[in-house]
């Protein structure tokens, strides 16, 4: 019987790989290959344990021989310029022919002392307090010390865990910031929502039965006429006061759409609601006050989120608008928190750091899964499972998955945890290879063009401004898949020469460039 031999190509590769799982430590991390070319007594470590006003650092070499003693740097110039100084002249005075720094990483104290020796030409890396407390323990126990924190930090960056902080482009690091800007605005809007319902029940009972769902905060109508109602005694009697003609041209001059059965709806509730609070007259003062908050909320919300777009369309997470249930939000919130797609090596690195996968004990013969991981990047889980809700909602491919799964009595949050891991697969191809939407489903991809200009075209961006994203966002398409993307505006600028309105003609013309740009030098009339 004829055996099978491994070639020489495969045992090649399973030496190559057992040869990297015998190196520990993070991939980030790792020195040994720096301290063989230097030798371990000309190779220094710098542990750094940062607290708020001030610092205290130590100076080792590869042995652990302390070269500098653990010294307290104030944050500030003057102060960490002095330290700099003294660990130059440590290096002279010890041969110190290569060397790392390794801040703990302190919530956002740390980053004053990372930035001056970023800056200084250092080798600046971060430790993780998980790993620093983990080479604490053994030696110390429950006895913590600044001293005894800067020996765990020397431990684990030999041992690999002090690691590279890549420094991500300017785009993307604004783009964090306003998502989680944004985020933190629409969680105090809903608060104020829940505040303003609570306080109407009280005074204008039944009022928002009128706009059932979210139709209150998301019809015109609706905060016009509680406008009109606060101006005119803050009670349902305002209504009835005036002809339903009156009240219709007043929502007319203030520019507010509107259809004569919902008018009469407002008129018919104000005729057989219930008297409200005794103390109406001060409680409208209440939910007033908290309305101008929610409109306040509302126009701060909807200028970060044209901000946000204006970001994205500098980076390839654009193209993700191509993809069914992605747009320009989601697509962004993406961005912000997974950052540059070229930081990772497989998908399976963002849904490890993401920690979309169950958590595991082994030993012996024992091998179990338990909940997902407990340490990951909290607010990438996040956006990462908002996107799979997304699917679930907004997805048909996805909907069929999540309902057959569902009928085989599989948990919901397991659910999302699925669609999200398969997710990063597909949008880690669509991005590292500049790719639009394909899939074996044969669903019909997003235009990533036109859901950009609906949505600048929904919060009211000035033309201009439209124009410079479409034209900043084409840059980021492939020019493979332009003719396709050209379709919907050549359809919109056609529309837009028939139309009445200034700002549709205004726009119509300046996607002009636009489809220059896409290869479409003229518009049939």
């Amino acid at each position: 019987m004829a055996t099978r031999t491994k070639s020489k190509k495969n045992r090649s590769k399973s030496l190559n790989r057992h040869f990297r799982l015998a190196v520990l430590g993070k991939p980030t991390g790792v020195i040994q290959p720096r301290v063989q070319g230097v030798g371990p007594e000309h190779f220094g470590v710098v542990a750094i344990d940062c607290a708020k006003d001030r610092s205290k650092w130590m100076l080792c070499d590869f042995y652990g021989k302390i070269l500098v003693e653990p010294t307290e740097v104030e944050h500030r110039k003057n102060s960490l310029q002095a330290a700099t100084q003294i660990l130059n002249a440590a290096k002279q005075q010890y041969q110190i022919k290569d060397l790392i720094v390794c801040v703990e990483m302190t919530g956002t104290y740390h980053q004053i002392v990372f930035r001056h020796f970023r800056s200084s030409g250092f080798d600046t890396r971060i430790v993780h307090p998980f790993a620093s407390s983990h080479y604490r323990m053994p030696e110390h126990g429950d006895v913590k010390t600044d001293d005894h924190d800067l020996a765990s930090i020397f431990r684990a960056a030999v041992n690999g865990f002090g690691l590279v902080q890549n420094q991500w482009p300017e785009a993307y690091q604004q783009l964090q910031i306003l998502c989680r800007h944004r985020r933190d605005l629409v969680n105090k809007r809903s608060k104020v929502q829940c505040q303003i319902r609570h306080h109407l029940e009280r005074c204008l009972p039944g009022f928002a039965a009128i706009f059932p769902g979210n139709d209150l905060w998301e019809h015109p109508l609706g905060i016009t006429t509680l406008r009109y109602i606060a101006e005119n005694g803050g009670t349902h009697q305002a209504i009835l006061d005036v002809p339903q003609n009156d009240l219709s041209d007043w929502l007319k001059q203030q520019g507010c759409r509107f259809q004569k059965r919902t008018i009469d709806r407002i008129v018919n509730w104000a005729s057989q609601a219930a008297s409200g609070h005794e103390m109406s007259r001060t409680l409208s003062r209440v939910w007033r006050e908290l309305l101008e908050d929610w409109k306040l909320k509302m126009s701060q919300i909807t200028a970060i989120e044209v901000d946000e777009a204006s970001l994205l369309v500098q980076t390839p997470y654009i193209l993700l608008l191509s993809h069914p249930g992605i747009n320009v939000i989601s697509a962004a919130e993406l961005a912000g928190e997974t950052g540059p797609i070229e930081l990772y090596a497989s998908c399976k690195s963002i849904s490890g750091r993401a920690g979309l996968f169950p958590s595991r004990y082994q030993s012996d013969k024992t091998d179990r899964a338990g909940n997902l991981s407990r340490f990951r990047n909290g607010r990438m889980r996040a956006a990462w499972m908002m996107v799979a809700e997304n699917m679930v909602k907004c997805n048909s491919y996805w909907q069929r998955k999540n309902n057959g799964w569902k009928e085989q009595g599989h948990d919901p949050r397991d659910i999302r945890v699925r669609i999200a891991n398969r997710l990063t697969r597909t949008i880690f191809q669509m991005l590292a290879g500049r790719k639009l939407y394909a899939h074996p489903s044969r669903l019909d991809r997003g235009y990533v063009l036109e859901k950009l200009m609906t949505f600048h075209q929904e919060r009211h961006t000035p033309p201009s401004q439209i124009v410079l994203d479409l034209q900043q966002a084409t840059e980021q398409i492939p020019v493979a898949y332009f003719p396709t993307e050209a379709i919907p505006i050549k359809a919109f600028s056609q529309r837009s020469t028939r139309s009445r309105r200034s700002e549709p003609k205004e726009l119509g013309s300046l996607l002009v460039a636009v489809l220059a740009k896409l290869g479409v030098d003229r518009l049939e009339s």
